[in-house]
Formats: C-alpha cells, sequence, structure tokens
C-alpha cells in the first residue's frame, strides 16, 4: 500500500514536470513563430536595407540558440560535450567570418 502511494506521487511529479516543459516548449515555438513573421513583416516593410538585415541576422541568432537549447535538449544533462562542440563551431565560424569580412574591407 505504501508503495503505491510513493509510486502514485512520483507519477504526479513526472506529469507536472512534463506539462511544465511542454507549456515552454509552446512558448518558444510560438515565439519563433512571431519572429519569422517579424522578419518577413520588415521585409515586406520595405524598409532600408542597412537595418533590416542586422534585425534579420539577430532574429535567426535567436531562433538558433532556441532550437539548440531547448528543442534540441542541450540544456539535459549528458550534453556537455555536444554543446561544446557545437558551440566552439559556432565561435569559430564567427571569428572566420569577422575576420574574412576585416581582410575585404580592409
Amino acid at each position: 500500500m505504501g508503495e503505491n502511494t510513493n509510486i502514485e506521487k512520483v507519477n504526479s511529479f513526472e506529469r507536472q514536470k512534463n506539462r511544465e516543459e511542454m507549456k515552454r516548449q509552446f512558448i518558444l515555438f510560438a515565439s519563433m513563430i512571431i519572429f519569422t513573421i517579424l522578419a518577413f513583416l520588415l521585409v515586406a516593410w520595405d524598409m532600408d536595407r542597412t537595418y533590416v538585415i542586422p534585425i534579420i541576422i539577430v532574429l535567426a541568432v535567436i531562433q538558433v540558440a532556441f532550437q539548440f537549447f531547448y528543442f534540441m535538449h542541450m540544456k539535459d544533462k549528458g550534453h556537455e560535450f555536444v554543446s561544446i562542440l557545437i558551440y566552439g563551431g559556432a565561435w569559430i565560424a564567427f571569428v572566420m567570418a569577422i575576420c574574412f569580412t576585416t581582410i575585404i574591407w580592409w
């Protein structure tokens, strides 16, 4: 009898945890849809490219971070090595882009 109440408590805790995770994922998914719509609207409004391109790049970087962190479960334990590889590769790509941009514009 005592074992059943412990199992029920564990199941209740797991259900609550899963419900919170689904709520978080839904909010993030909705925010990514809003970011995408915002990017399309910025282009549709024919604003100056000087402003539109950096804003779209920032929105894209935020969406990639959300994708990695939440939807690819990099926030969970056991993904530290993969996180280091992905973020290290992103850092190297960023540095290379800055280097090539500097070389071209110098």
